[in-house]
């Protein structure tokens, strides 16, 4: 082997490392890229299990902040947790059985307000009509008309009604381990930060650690809390604005407003949507009509343009590209409950890659802007002693 003076490694040896360390890096991506195809099939398929443990989570996380002020006053965290999750659950329960009877019978009525609602568009067609006469004649004319002695049969699907109980039935099941879990989550204290803090051997590292940890969970229970009460104001405030107009059910609708809030853009489409077609049906007059889902879009958009920014703060904003994809990402893996908790999700993720430099430029992707650096904060106070070795 051929060696330079001075005991220098040849350049064969060089090129050696060098396609040995690109090798290394090559299967280091293509183990990362497993493991987060191997994640997404987990989280698909074992959905049963993870949807409530990540819902129970996020009710942790957002009411984290109300137990830490009650321990503050001397308070017991499993008390507080205990009695919080109770009321957490005895309104969302209130709420659902106060827009189940609305619920069904819009759904019930469903034929009629489709008839009601074509014919309170007619005069708006009236341009169209020309058109619909002659795409009529084509019909006749290519035999697309139904012959009215051909007898058509529909055959109604076996099995809806325990398909419908087996889906109450999960719905419950979910619910239930998610209330349970989020008073163990709430309850435990500061055991989670006890457990993080032993797993580093050096004093630094510990400290660190401490520190990304309640950074990230006090931004997230803040963001989360937040914007929670946010959407209930805007639901509230919906609701109330829609039963001065003169609006049937205006506590469904509020409900509808709160919950699709926490998705962008679209919540605020969709519930608009459904107020403008309730409206057009219910009043006769077409300009009064439009006044309710004009009345829902201001409110949406002071919300998103006024109220959120100020009381958050712009650090938070996302990027609208990431939002979309998120929520049809979320919405492929969990339905509608996935499609809810994409945006929070989006926010604990972008928080978390924010604390970390390796990770920095995936929460600059995320962000709706390019944000500034911030300087390096004093960990906040630990409540309770860390008996961690520190």
């Amino acid at each position: 082997m051929n060696k330079t003076t001075g005991g220098a490694i040849a350049p064969a040896e060089v090129s050696i490392a060098a396609s040995a360390s690109s090798d290394l890096t090559r299967l280091r991506k293509l183990i990362t890229g497993l493991f987060l195809i191997l994640t997404f099939y987990g989280l698909y398929f074992a959905r049963d299990f993870f949807m409530p443990v990540v819902l129970a989570f996020l009710v942790a996380m957002t009411l984290t902040p109300i137990v830490r002020f009650l321990r503050k006053r001397g308070i017991p965290s499993p008390l507080s947790a205990t009695l919080l999750v109770l009321a957490f659950a005895s309104v969302v329960g209130l709420l659902a059985y106060m827009i189940s009877g609305p619920a069904i019978s819009l759904v019930s009525d469903a034929p009629s307000i489709g008839r009601t609602l074509t014919e309170r568009l007619q005069q708006l067609q009236r341009p169209m009509e020309r058109l619909n006469e002659v795409l009529s004649q084509f019909d006749r004319v290519t035999g697309g008309v139904t012959d009215p002695d051909i007898e058509q049969v529909a055959v109604a699907q076996p099995g809806v009604i325990n398909r419908a109980a087996g889906t109450l039935l999960s719905g419950a099941t979910t619910i239930g381990i998610t209330l349970v879990l989020a008073i163990f989550l709430l309850a435990s204290g500061t055991m989670f930060y006890e457990k993080i803090v032993q797993s580093f051997g050096r004093m630094s590292d510990k400290k660190r650690a401490l520190r990304v940890v309640y950074d990230v969970e006090r931004e997230i229970s803040h963001y989360l809390l937040t914007i929670a009460i946010i959407n209930w104001g805007l639901g509230v405030c919906i609701g109330t604005g829609l039963w001065v107009i003169g609006v049937p059910n205006p506590v469904l609708w509020g409900v509808m407003a709160a919950l699709l809030n926490f998705l962008p853009y679209i919540g605020a489409l969709v519930t608009m949507s459904v107020v403008a077609v309730i409206a057009v049906v219910t009043f006769d007059s077409m300009s009064y009509a439009l006044l309710a889902p004009a009345f829902v879009l201001f409110c949406n958009t002071m919300e998103g343009q006024f109220i959120t920014p100020l009381v958050v703060g712009r650090r938070l904003e996302l990027n609208a590209v990431a939002i979309f994809i998120a929520v049809a990402f979320w919405s492929w893996l969990w339905g509608l409950v996935g499609a809810l908790i994409a945006v929070p999700l989006l926010v604990v993720i972008k928080v978390f890659c924010d604390n970390f430099v390796s990770l920095q430029a995936m929460g600059n992707f995320l962000a709706a802007q390019q944000t500034i650096e911030r300087e390096e904060e004093l960990p906040p106070p630990v409540e309770t002693p860390v008996n961690a070795g520190l």
